[in-house]
């Protein structure tokens, strides 16, 4: 069944796979740092890109596939295959992005994405009708639901992990490569029976053309294309403005951790600023600081050491500790997490960002704003507000002197 492909269909079906994964992963990997509806936002956006460059996939391969010329596509199979992949993908990636991501959890989703990309592909199989019968060897069937599952595994350890740069294109080409591997495997297992006239199968409802599918998945193609160069345009916040250089930008890089003990000069240049408690001027007294932080696990709550803490964010009404691996749930808002936090260690950069000053490798400037990035196994970076840069820069001993 393999042979007769379209070889330029081919490489335009893995082609598609690849530009939905980045697009897909793109978005998924700003999920962990956006609260409330914009997460919602990305979620969604995520699951339904990673679906479109799936569904589209199959369906520029079924295009590339010698299959009868008097084929039609039945409807409401082929909608179906669809809804099936985008519910999988959402829930999928639903279920990593709220409590721990434990390896049980992360096995699980990667099973129930991988039977939905085969049962996807297979219901899909279903909507072809005309004068032949379908059948599919055991052992093919057996070996594409095999990659699919590893597919799905590789597909979310990437959306766990940090993207960024060359290692968001790499994990989306694997992407790619891996889902279009499912289908030609599948493809290749899959053989057409001629039948009688007496035996003709007619479809069943309403039928489409080649043709139709084809003007289809080109509209869907340029949706992925769309999305694939939106998420190529730089951020308008991003770029430095002049008023902004002229505010005195911070330093590009900050090579190491900047001393905490003894800010000497600097502090001397910054009496508001350092003198003032850590939540703003006129706040009640801090309590004692707490030296460890309650975070949910699947199996239970938690502790973790408040020296291990590389940042807090706010989501919702609880917030999610970064211990420089990974992301947990803690039970406190972001207000009761900064009164019990040491202010000698920890700075809250932005509404929603608290961070281990410590823990501080880089610092740029971002627009009006700033980012900087924590240490650990897997660094991650956290966005400064602009209100907050001049403390910040002060408790890393970045601050301009002044004659």
């Amino acid at each position: 069944m393999f042979e007769g492909h379209d070889p330029y269909l081919v490489a335009l079906s893995v082609v598609i796979a690849i530009l939905g994964g980045y697009t897909g992963f793109g978005l998924a990997a700003r999920i962990r740092g956006t609260p409330g509806v914009s997460r919602r936002a990305l979620l969604s956006g995520a699951a339904a890109f990673l679906a479109i460059g799936i569904w589209t996939m199959h369906f520029v391969g079924m295009l590339a596939a010698p299959i009868p010329a008097d084929t039609v596509y039945l409807v409401l199979p082929t909608t179906v295959s669809f809804l099936i992949c985008a519910l999988v993908v959402g829930v999928s990636l639903f279920f990593l992005s709220i409590g721990e991501p434990s390896q049980r959890r992360m096995v699980s989703s990667a099973v129930l994405l991988g039977a939905g990309i085969v049962s996807m592909h297979y219901v899909g199989i279903r909507g072809l009708a005309g004068r032949f019968a379908i059948q599919h060897d055991i052992p093919m069937v057996l070996l594409s639901i095999l990659i699919a599952i590893v597919t799905a595994y590789g597909g979310l350890r990437a959306f766990l992990a940090r993207q960024d740069g060359v290692r968001l294109i790499l994990s989306s080409i694997a992407f790619g490569l891996a889902v279009s591997g499912m289908h030609y495997t599948a493809m290749y297992g899959m053989h057409f029976v001629p039948l009688s006239g007496a035996s003709h199968h007619h479809a069943e409802g309403l039928a489409a053309s080649q043709q139709i599918l084809s003007v289809v998945v080109a509209v869907l193609c340029f949706v992925i294309a769309a999305g694939f160069l939106l998420s190529l345009v730089p951020d308008p916040r991003r770029q430095t403005t002049p008023a902004a250089t002229a505010i005195d930008p911070l330093a590009e890089v900050v090579a190491a951790k900047a001393p905490l003990a003894d800010p000497g000069p600097v502090a001397a240049n910054f009496p508001r600023l350092t003198s003032a408690p850590l939540g703003g001027l006129g706040q009640p007294p801090r309590a004692a600081p707490a030296p460890r932080l309650p975070v949910e696990g699947a199996d239970g709550t938690h502790f973790i050491d408040s020296a291990d803490v590389r940042s807090v964010r706010a989501d919702a009404h609880y917030t999610r500790v970064h211990d420089g691996t990974r992301e947990r749930m803690c039970p406190w808002s972001i207000s009761e997490a900064e009164a019990q936090l040491d202010p000698g260690l920890f700075v809250r950069v932005h509404r929603s960002h608290i961070v281990a000053i410590p823990h501080v490798t880089f610092v740029r400037k971002e627009g009006d704003g700033a980012v900087i990035e924590l240490d650990g196994p897997s660094p991650h970076r956290v966005p400064v507000s602009r209100a907050k840069i001049a403390e910040v820069k002060a408790r890393l001993g970045l601050a301009r002197r002044h004659a």
